[in-house]
């Protein structure tokens, strides 16, 4: 047993976390996200209560009470000065049967404040998603320039070695070794830095899902060499009559904007009469406390005294301080607003779209570019080094080629990692839902 639970706790430690492992994860057990859920629970329960307004109401209730000094006697509905208990029950219902249609019209507004409290749900959710994936990407970038650093490093140790042993055989002069030696030495700090920079990535990353203390935490780093780059472009104008349609940031308001023109209706039917129903049943029990003969029985009392009642009632509004007039104009101003905000955002949309298509059109040619000059580079560099070991160019021309060469694979490496969060983010916009493209 001890085998198989240390067993399992190494592998849950060794475990490397994917994109798509990070991004459940953070859907799972984000705290503004179950937050939003909550406000969507509470959407769902106004929507609830508003149904529930149509139907009648249906209230019991029994009271006790002594009295002394001057009462009236229900019974010879007289007046008395003796002591005396009553005990009562009722039963009572009551519907609403016509108020403008104001109940109808809440409810159809409170349904699509549901409809956007569902989609706002969607955009936090988002959100992170997004949030998540620009952190997992730099994580990567991180790591990549790590490994740049480290093979830096390498090349300069093995340098090192091969002009250590030059040296001791007299090959070479050793002032030669110590232009290596700090060549080696700034290529440790340079990886030092990289390390510590990764690291810092990582626990961002880590931070940001909300781990458990101490828990292990690394990504696993996808072949990004087997990543391939399509050479085509995209359309805004294509993207964005896609992206208005499906997007939860512009369904949101439409669904607001349609709970605010419901509002507006509910409000006007509050200047309509009203017109309600109620029934009413009831009993109760009376007795002298100190006329021993005027006691009936209690049951015989409560089947005597047991009385029904029904009625209708009318209620018109004439002046209320103005309140049903400013629901009204309240109302007016949240549908205006709203209308201003669904303009707003889809200008706001059209640009984004239009500044990712043109970014990643641009970041298309950026790649090229970068990866034509890593190959440049990475050629030249190979000549160089063979010239230095053969001792036709010195130290600082073979430092200028190895630095050269590292600047242009991690800007090979920036370029294709910018590139692919272009490209998600454009596909995001054509599909609404980052489940659908993080393969």
């Amino acid at each position: 047993m001890l085998l198989i639970i240390c067993s399992g706790e190494i592998s849950a430690q060794d475990k490397k976390w994917t994109l798509e492992d990070c991004i459940n994860y953070a859907v799972t057990n984000n705290i503004a996200l179950q937050r939003q859920r909550l406000q969507t629970e509470t959407a769902e329960v106004n929507y609830l209560k508003s149904k529930m307004d149509i139907l009648p109401s249906l209230n019991m209730g029994s009271d006790a009470s002594i009295q002394y000094g001057r009462s009236i006697d229900p019974i010879s509905n007289g007046v008395t000065f003796l002591q005396n208990f009553r005990n009562g029950y009722q039963l009572s219902s009551s519907i609403m049967l016509f108020n403008g249609f104001a109940a109808l019209n809440t409810i159809s507004a409170n349904k699509f404040m549901l409809k956007a409290g569902l989609e706002n749900e969607k955009i936090v959710r988002n959100t992170l998603i997004i949030d998540i994936m620009g952190q997992y990407y730099q994580v990567l970038y991180s790591r990549g320039l790590e490994e740049a650093s480290k093979m830096q490093l390498d090349l300069s140790e093995k340098q090192l070695f091969r002009i250590t042993k030059m040296v001791e055989t007299g090959k070479e002069a050793l002032s030669k070794q110590f232009e290596i030696e700090s060549q080696v030495s700034a290529d440790k700090l340079s990886y030092t830095i990289a390390q510590n920079t990764a690291n810092q990535a990582v626990t961002t990353l880590k931070q940001t899902l909300r781990l458990e203390p101490g828990s292990e935490f690394d990504i696993l780093k996808p072949d990004l060499n087997n990543i391939l780059i399509t050479d085509f472009s995209f359309s805004p104008d294509s993207i964005y009559r896609i992206a208005s349609q499906i997007l939860p940031r512009l369904r949101q308001i439409e669904y607001e904007l349609k709970a605010s023109k419901k509002q507006i209706t509910a409000a006007r039917g509050n200047l309509a009469p009203s017109v309600s129903a109620g029934a009413q049943v009831f009993t109760g029990y009376y007795t002298l406390l100190n006329d021993t003969s005027s006691h009936t029985q209690y049951s015989t009392q409560m089947k005597n005294n047991f009385g029904q009642a029904i009625g209708v009632s009318l209620n018109i509004p004439i002046f209320n301080n103005y309140s049903t007039a400013r629901n009204i104009k309240l109302a007016k101003i949240r549908k205006n607003d709203n209308e201003l905000r669904l303009a707003q955002e889809k200008n706001n949309l059209y640009i984004d779209i239009e500044n990712s298509c043109l970014n990643y059109n641009r970041g298309k040619d950026e790649f090229a570019a970068a990866r034509a000059n890593f190959e440049y580079n990475k050629k030249s560099f190979e000549a160089v080094e063979k010239k230095f070991e053969s001792g036709l160019v010195d130290v600082t021309s073979y430092s200028l080629a190895k630095t050269t060469l590292f600047k242009a694979e991690t800007e090979e490496l920036r370029t294709k990692l910018q590139l692919l969060i272009r490209k998600l983010t454009i596909q995001f916009y054509s599909t609404g839902e980052y489940e659908n493209i993080l393969n």
